[in-house]
């Protein structure tokens, strides 16, 4: 079959990789794709929002699924786009509805679902600009720190946690009064801080069953120890040392198969993946958000890890079969090291020249394009090293020694991976 990936970062890049190991793949294209997907894909040159461009290429190149890698199309409605197009509808797309993409594309959507399907999340209350003075009083009558997130899409970047109530009501207004985060602030979320260490948990729904995919830990602040501004992720390991067999069961029970059962309860058609960023407070899992894709830079230690031909499981995804499909996963571990532009993620410079990858090793391509015959960097992010190792430390070894090898001007990344562990 002819497959498209939507997207143009370390994730599409990853799925790629591993698509195009498949035996069902005949044709694989990346819109739009990076330096790295034009080794394993045919990049098209379109915009993940333009969807009769989207359209065209489908039609153009025989495209029998869609796997939709970024959050943006599918809160804008790509799947919905093609489920109501006479000459789309048969297409597979790997993405839920728009409604469905609510639970990542507004907070208070999430919230509220995790509240009437009884799912451990911390306690909360939303503002607008109308009742920011209400919102004022919470922070008074709350705990630092102070946990404020815009109710839309922000890039990643939409999340604050701050130990001053003063700065805290600065930040309110900010976000409500001045559009700090534009739309995606109109709108915010405070909540109660919960204090522990995160994890990341990926699920496949087909509607109706699921699959559980190996379960990742990022790191998403610029500086070591955990330091800095939010990134979009500096680095990941997977599995998970601190999730033993009763820590998993309790996230089966009291997360995933309640956030499958309210999907179904609520109406809400689901075909996709979910992931769900918990927070492992004491020996409980709580929620702190939902996303509708695979989280990156996760995506690039998961999927390594998967032994399974992926068409096989997207195709069964599709149809409506994934209990017919048993996850196949190396014991190995896996750990994915960013490199990312000097400056990331404020301001940064693009286009400089890439030298010294080494072949035949797992490097992911974020933000990367080809001039010339030349590789540059194109993006904040540039390229995931990912190495497999008897556990996380040997693995990281592994990639650290890889990303001392590949240069480029300004290329900056964190030493200190795992050091939580």
């Amino acid at each position: 079959m002819n497959v498209l990936v939507i997207g143009g970062g370390g994730r599409e890049h990853a799925l790629c990789w591993k698509l195009n190991q498949s035996k069902h793949c005949k044709m694989l294209y990346a819109a739009p794709g990076n330096g790295g997907t034009a080794n394993c894909a045919i990049n098209l040159k379109l915009k993940v929002s333009d969807f009769d461009g989207i359209k065209k290429a489908v039609l153009k190149y025989s495209i029998d699924l869609v796997i939709v890698g970024p959050e943006d199309p599918l809160v804008l409605g790509i799947h919905d786009f093609f489920t109501m197009d006479p000459y789309l509808k048969n297409v597979g797309v790997i993405g839920p509805q728009k409604k469905a993409a609510q639970l990542e594309g507004s907070k208070s959507f999430a919230k509220e679902f995790m509240k009437r399907h009884k799912i451990p999340t911390a306690a909360y209350s939303e503002f607008t600009s109308e009742t920011i003075s209400e919102g004022e009083k919470f922070l008074e009558q709350s705990k630092p720190p102070y946990v404020l997130k815009a109710d839309g899409l922000a890039a990643g970047k939409g999340v604050l946690i701050i130990e001053d109530l003063k700065e805290a009501k600065f930040e309110l207004g900010q976000m409500l009064l001045k559009s700090k985060y534009g739309e995606a602030s109109k709108k915010v979320v405070i909540e109660e801080f919960l204090p522990g260490i995160e994890l990341s948990c990926f699920v496949l729904f087909d509607g109706d069953n699921y699959i559980k995919l190996p379960m990742a830990k990022d790191y998403k602040r610029i500086g070591e120890g955990d330091r800095g501004l939010n990134t979009g992720g500096m680095g990941a390991i997977s599995p998970v040392p601190f999730v033993d067999s009763l820590f998993d069961e309790k996230i089966d029970h009291q997360i995933i198969k309640p956030t499958i059962e309210g999907l179904k309860k609520d109406g809400i058609n689901y075909k996709g993946f979910i992931f769900i960023g918990l927070i492992k407070v004491g020996d409980t899992p709580f929620v702190i958000e939902y996303n509708v894709r695979l989280g990156d830079p996760e995506t690039e230690v998961v999927i390594p890890r998967i032994e399974n031909d992926l068409v096989e499981v997207f195709k069964a995804a599709n149809e409506g079969s994934l209990d017919k499909i048993k996850l196949q996963i190396t014991p190995k571990s896996a750990a994915t090291v960013m490199l990312v532009s000097e400056g990331y993620p404020e301001v940064y410079q693009k286009d400089k020249n890439i030298f010294g990858l080494p072949k035949n090793k797992m490097i992911f391509h974020a933000g990367t394009s080809i001039e010339k015959s030349s590789l540059k960097t194109s993006g904040g992010r540039v390229m995931a090293v990912t190495s497999f190792g008897d556990n996380f430390k040997t693995a990281l070894k592994e990639s650290y020694k890889i990303v001392e090898k590949i240069e480029y001007d300004g290329k900056y990344y964190r030493k200190d991976i795992g050091f939580d562990l």
